[in-house]
């Protein structure tokens, strides 16, 4: 393990390319939702009665609607970014997030009983990865890292994974 992918006992940041990652997301949520409402939009324009009047101030909230959607995909990213971060230790892994409602989660390695590093069209396109840890026990037995650099990822689940002699049965 080299101590430029893996820092022992050192908070550390999201990969930074995870932020045009989730504003290509964004945008692509943005589109389609606003594609779906303007369809349904039209079609109850076409089939109601009062369509005369109602047209433009419709068209207006439809569009602040989509506007404001855009803007919130674009900025929430870089927000979300701020606030999340992960510690590996020799023991196991913390993984720290959430703007509003923040959250710290602890995953000790002798509760760890497999590790996927998997990657989506997007991630790869991004060099990215999501670690996922799967533990013993109901709470948190899924626990995903987003955001981490493929190779990072890999380098973390190689550490975690249990040691000869760490089997806890």
């Amino acid at each position: 393990m080299t101590d430029s992918l893996l820092a022992i006992g050192v908070e550390r940041a999201l990969n930074p390319r995870v932020i045009p990652l989730q504003r290509l997301v964004g945008a692509i949520a943005t589109a389609v939702v606003s594609f779906v409402t303007l369809i349904s939009l039209v079609v109850t324009l076409i089939t109601s009665p009062l369509a005369g009047w109602t047209t433009i101030p419709l068209l207006a909230l439809w569009a602040a609607g989509t506007a404001a959607l855009a803007w919130w995909a674009y900025r929430w990213p870089e927000v979300a970014y701020r606030h999340a971060a992960y510690t590996v230790f020799n023991d196991g892994l913390e993984i720290r997030r959430g703007v509003w409602w923040r959250a710290v989660i602890n995953v000790p390695r002798s509760r760890v009983q497999h590790i996927d590093v998997s990657q989506g069209p997007l991630e790869r396109q991004y060099q990215l990865g999501t670690l996922v840890v799967y533990t013993a026990g109901t709470d948190h037995a899924q626990v995903n890292l987003h955001g981490l650099a493929h190779g990072t990822a890999l380098v973390i689940r190689d550490h975690l994974l249990p040691r000869e002699g760490d089997d806890a049965v």
